[in-house]
Order: C-alpha cells, then sequence, then structure tokens
C-alpha cells in the first residue's frame, strides 16, 4: 500500500507571489507537443490540477482549450485569476483539491499536474480522475530536474532549510527518501497504464534574488514556514552565496519533463 502525504490545504499558502515568477517554466513547446500528442482540439476541456498560478492552464488556453484551474489554496486561485488576465485568457477556476473530485466538474479530455502529484493520494486520485477523462483522454504530469549548476547554490538553501525551518524538511523529504514510490509505480497498476514522457532540457541564469525566490516558492522554506525565522534564513542564505560565487550569478541546466498516461486501448 502506498500512503500518500499528509494533506495539508495551506502547504503552498505565502509562496504565490514567488511560485510564477522563480520556479522552473514549462516550455510552451512542450505543453503544444502534449496537446498534440493528446490531440486535444480546440474548446476541448481540461483540468489543470494543483494548477498553483495556473502555468499549464494558461498555456492550454492559449491554444484554444477550454481550461479549468483548480487549487485548495486561495492565494493560489487569486494568483492565478491575476496571471490569466495578464495572459489574455479566460480560465475557468474551483477552489478545491483532489479529494473534491466529482462529477459535478464534468469530463475532461486532459488532466495535468504541475509538481503536484507527489502532495496527493495517488491511487485515490487516479481512480477519481478514471470517472472523469473522457474516452481516448489523458493525464499528463509536469515535473523539472536539475542536471546541472553553477555554484553551490541548491546545497547553500538545503543546510539553510534544515537551519531555519527544522520542523518542515522532514515533512518535504517524505517524497524523496527511499521508501518512496516512483509516479510509474503508481501508474501502471491503474486505468491509466500506458505511460510515456517527453521533455526539453535547457539552461536558464539566476541572480542572487532568484534563488532566494526559489525558495520561497517552496513549501519547506516559504515565508510561512520560517515565520519569524526568515530574516535570518535570508540572511544566512545572501551571505553564502555571495561567498559561493562572488558576482552573484548563477546557472543551472534543468529538464522539464511531461510524463504522459492513457487508458490501454487509447494509447496506440
Amino acid at each position: 500500500m502506498i500512503a500518500p502525504i499528509p494533506f495539508k490545504p495551506n502547504r503552498f499558502r505565502s509562496t504565490a507571489e514567488f511560485y510564477e515568477k522563480y520556479r522552473v517554466p514549462y516550455p510552451a513547446e512542450l505543453i503544444e507537443a502534449v496537446a498534440a500528442r493528446v490531440d486535444l482540439k480546440a474548446g476541448d476541456r481540461v483540468l489543470d490540477l494543483g494548477c498553483g498560478p495556473a502555468m499549464l492552464a494558461i498555456g492550454l488556453a492559449r491554444l484554444g482549450m477550454s481550461a479549468t484551474a483548480m487549487d485548495p489554496e486561495p492565494e493560489m486561485i487569486a494568483a492565478a485569476r491575476e496571471a490569466a488576465e495578464r495572459a489574455g485568457v479566460a480560465l475557468s477556476f474551483v477552489q478545491g483539491s483532489s479529494y473534491d473530485l466529482g462529477p459535478a466538474l464534468g469530463r475532461f479530455k486532459l488532466v495535468t499536474m504541475g509538481r503536484a502529484f507527489h502532495w496527493m493520494d495517488r491511487p485515490a486520485t487516479l481512480v477519481a480522475l478514471d470517472a472523469l477523462i473522457e474516452p481516448g483522454g489523458a493525464i499528463a504530469l509536469f515535473h523539472d530536474r536539475r542536471i546541472s549548476s553553477s555554484g553551490d547554490w541548491q546545497n547553500i538553501l538545503n543546510k539553510a532549510t534544515k537551519e531555519y525551518a527544522p520542523a518542515d524538511i522532514l515533512g518535504r523529504q517524505s517524497h524523496h527518501g527511499p521508501d518512496w514510490q516512483p509516479h510509474e509505480t503508481v501508474l501502471v497498476p491503474s486505468a491509466f497504464s500506458r505511460v510515456e514522457t517527453m521533455g526539453r532540457i535547457f539552461a536558464q541564469e539566476m541572480d542572487i534574488e532568484g534563488v532566494l525566490g526559489r525558495a520561497y516558492s517552496m513549501s519547506a522554506s516559504s515565508a510561512e514556514t520560517l515565520g519569524a525565522n526568515q530574516p535570518a534564513f535570508d540572511a544566512a542564505v545572501r551571505r553564502d552565496l555571495m561567498t559561493a560565487n562572488p558576482d552573484g550569478r548563477f546557472t543551472e541546466i534543468v529538464e522539464v519533463e511531461a510524463m504522459l498516461a492513457f487508458r490501454p486501448t487509447a494509447a496506440a
């Protein structure tokens, strides 16, 4: 049995203003490739579950899809509304989590999750989605991984997080530890057992504000989690980043991957 991470609806409270700006972006060409692989047509309904600031929903809406953005955190829904307005696209919004999936939402051709599936009761979520995804539809899980980076910024963040937010770091590590089951292990026995991946690799530059923004976009090192320790965390990270790289510039090479899961009869 795969035990889910305990549900905390406010896990990403205080991260919204940093998430869209500082997290690794989802390349538009990858979103387009996913839409083509699932054979999406203009007007098809898509759900961005655990949407955050709705980066995926906005990307799909730009392609002509009827996109719904769903998240349990009110700050994220507000950020998603603002981002959609800036992008000039229309989205539908639902405040709720994977535990709120049900027939009232309607049916969808595609359900996306960006860096969110690991927070859910994954087997139960897949059962619920089987009732909502149309025949021939699919699930797309987006995530990113760092291939390499200049400087020692990630270790600096990890060290400071362990020092100033020790109570939360264990919860964060629960989906990185030896007992964690990868998503494929959950998908293959499910109704969406045909799994494939596509991805894009690129480099991006960050300055010190970007590194700190990345930290504050994470639940383990958010302003909410750090609380009164945030000024000390901020000062320690700035000091150590300047020691590691005095010009304050950092480069990372990352891969953004979309893991697509189809029902067996829909994947040929």
